[in-house]
Order: structure tokens, then C-alpha cells, then sequence
């Protein structure tokens, strides 16, 4: 444990001084623990810069594995304690935003039920990050897609539902009779989401479909609360939302959905687990449950 841990200090610290003081180890003591794991893996695992230590490639795969086992053996003791005491343990589950209103609410509801002492930390972002804490041992599971992953096959990936996009504008839009074309939205200012996540990457692919240029005063981020505050006062501003999502506020009246289809399949998400990894029975719970409520979705 003492090695593994100073390979992730010696990762956030880049100096040997520094991880040694972070936890409460001479220079020296620090330099054995890293000649010692080292010597055991026959190789260096960081080089010296001039911003300090530095990982190699060994060194980031060490890093990798370290987190994860010094978390999975914290999980572990956590898992250990909480049966001895009696509680229902403990679950951390990253989840994209279209997955919330529908799949993820449903399952959380069915498994208050079933196991009300569950300790439960969810965290929202977007799948590419979610693998990266889900790498590193922090979340237990992810209700996302493994696809954007350079490497998708160091995944386990169940797909549960597709998520269904709408075209979405301020709740004072004027009401549109009728179908509109996705052509009609050439006047729009839009706000889009940064290159290469799922919805900007559909957006572009619509407007490539319906002949239309990639907008070039789009308002860009990564934040849904961010979306919703800019349509909210807007009439002449539109994104794109999952369907889900885009209803629930549009029901409480801070968004319209405008009658727009778009001709791109709506893509897929699923739960991502780690390959080789054995999910804690609370996650095997929560697959399970949001399994029974995809196919009641």
C-alpha cells in the first residue's frame, strides 16, 4: 500500500519532497518506497523535467492501478464496516444528463424501496469523464456510453435505452402550428455543445443533412444548468436536449420544445462497469434495477 500510494502523490505532487510530505515519510524513506516498486516492475516509471517528476508511459499505467486498488480495498473496508454495523452500504454511480429524468430516477425510486439504508453519490457529467473516475476507482458504476473511449473494449457496456434529442427555445416562443423544418432553424442562434460530445456531433451531422453551415456565432458549453438560463429569456436561441430532459422543463415552464425532427437516429446508452472488476452488491442492485425500469421506460 505505501508504494501504491506514492505513486498517486508522486502523480498530483511531481516531486519526491513534496508526495514524502504529503504523507508523512522522510525523502529518503519516500526514494526506498519508489526504488522498491521499481525494481519490482523492472523498469522506471517517471522521468526527471524541469517541472519535476514526470510519468512515462509505465508510470501512467502504474498510476492507473494504484488508484484503482487503493480505492477498491477503501471500498472494501467501507463494504466490510457497513455489514458489521448493519447498514445498506454504499453506491456511486456517474450518470449522463439524459439518463436522470427517466432511467435514473425510476431505478433510485425502486431501490428506496427495496433497500432504504443504501448510501447512494451520484454524480452527472458527460461520459468521457465519467470513464475517467470510473477508472480511477471512484464511481462504481456509469449510466453512459464506453463508445467515446479510445479504448471501448476495456469495458463492460449493457445498452438500455436510446436517447431521443429535441429542439428546444425559450418558454416565450411563439406556439408553431404544425410540423417545422429543420431548414426553418437557419436564423436561429444556437448553443451547442463543446467538439466531439454526442450532442454537438449530432448537430453537425443534422446541419450537414439539411444543407446548412455550421453555426459561427454559437454560444459553446458543457453545462445543461448554463443551456437552460440562456433559452430560458430567449426567443431566438436554440439547442439541443435529450427528450427527457427537455420535457421535464418544459413542463415547469422554463423551456418550449418546437416541433422539429431531426433525420439522425437517436444514439444509445447503457451501463458501463470496468472489465475484470467484480461490481459490490449494491451495484449489482442498481444494474438490475435500472435494467427492470429500462424495460418499463
Amino acid at each position: 500500500m505505501k508504494q501504491l500510494q506514492l505513486l498517486i502523490a508522486l502523480s498530483e505532487h511531481k516531486s519526491l519532497h513534496k508526495a514524502a510530505s504529503a504523507m508523512f515519510l522522510t525523502q529518503s524513506a519516500a526514494s526506498k518506497a519508489l526504488q522498491e516498486i521499481e525494481g519490482m516492475l523492472e523498469t522506471t516509471l517517471f522521468e526527471r523535467t524541469k517541472v519535476g517528476l514526470v510519468p512515462n508511459a509505465m508510470g501512467h499505467c502504474a498510476i492507473r492501478y494504484a488508484k484503482i486498488i487503493t480505492t477498491e480495498l477503501n471500498n472494501f473496508c467501507h463494504e466490510i464496516s457497513d455489514i458489521q454495523s448493519g447498514t445498506g452500504g454504499r453506491l456511486a454511480i456517474g450518470t449522463i444528463m439524459g439518463a436522470i429524468p427517466g432511467i435514473l430516477i425510476s431505478a433510485l425510486n425502486w431501490l428506496r424501496v427495496a433497500h432504504p439504508d443504501l448510501s447512494i453519490e451520484i454524480i452527472e457529467g458527460t461520459s468521457r469523464n465519467l470513464l475517467d473516475l470510473l477508472d480511477g476507482g471512484q464511481l462504481d458504476l456509469v449510466i453512459g456510453r464506453s463508445s467515446v473511449s479510445p479504448e471501448p473494449y476495456e469495458y463492460n457496456y449493457f445498452p438500455i435505452s436510446e436517447e431521443p434529442i429535441s429542439v428546444v427555445t425559450g418558454s416565450g416562443h411563439p406556439e408553431v402550428a404544425g410540423d417545422m423544418p429543420f431548414e426553418s432553424l437557419r436564423d436561429y442562434r444556437w448553443v451547442v455543445y463543446p467538439k466531439k460530445m454526442p450532442l454537438r456531433v449530432l448537430l453537425e451531422k443534422a446541419l450537414d443533412v439539411a444543407g446548412l453551415p455550421s453555426p459561427v456565432n454559437a454560444i459553446e458549453t458543457g453545462s445543461t444548468f448554463t443551456t437552460i438560463a440562456i433559452l430560458q429569456k430567449s426567443v431566438d436561441i436554440v439547442a439541443l436536449l435529450p427528450t427527457d430532459v427537455a420535457r421535464m422543463f418544459a413542463q415547469a415552464g422554463l423551456l418550449k420544445i418546437l416541433p422539429v425532427a431531426l433525420s439522425i437516429p437517436a444514439d444509445t446508452f447503457g451501463i458501463v462497469t470496468r472489465k475484470g472488476g467484480m461490481p459490490t452488491a449494491a451495484a449489482d442492485l442498481f444494474i438490475r434495477a435500472v435494467r427492470e425500469q429500462s424495460l418499463a421506460h
